[in-house]
């Protein structure tokens, strides 16, 4: 088994396999990081719950995916800084995503974000994905 080297876009990758299988849930391995992210999601109803189970390793990120009529809450889902390209942003050029119908998730010295938050909090930081 190989070693990922991007657990970020791992994550991102199993939601969105997910989605287009139509599943209504996904395990995810658990981080700090991963776990933050996915509060936002949840906070900004892309995702319905998510709940963390213990399985004596690093624990596991079960995501329950949000759907209506079928049709998932998150149509799209990018990775935007990865581990050998960071793209930084001040709080002036966060990006904007579908007007602000989408958003991008902001790691900024105040912990993770989205970029509502990281505008009101006025911080920039690297930007993680974006979700629409």
């Amino acid at each position: 088994m190989s070693a990922i080297t991007d657990p970020i876009a791992d994550l991102l990758t199993r939601v969105r396999n997910a989605i287009k299988a139509n599943k209504r849930r996904v395990d995810i391995p658990s981080s700090e990081m991963k776990k933050n992210i996915v509060k936002i999601l949840k906070e900004q109803n892309f995702v319905l719950d998510y709940t963390e189970i213990e399985d004596n390793k690093q624990n596991v990120l079960r995501v329950l995916l949000k759907y209506s009529n079928g049709v998932s809450a998150i149509s799209g889902i990018k990775r935007i800084s990865s581990p050998g390209l960071r793209i930084y942003a001040g709080v002036d050029n966060l990006p904007r995503v579908f007007n602000g119908f989408g958003m991008s998730i902001i790691s900024t010295s105040r912990g993770i974000m989205s970029d509502k938050q990281a505008r009101k909090e006025n911080v920039g930081g690297e930007v993680i994905c974006e979700i629409w």
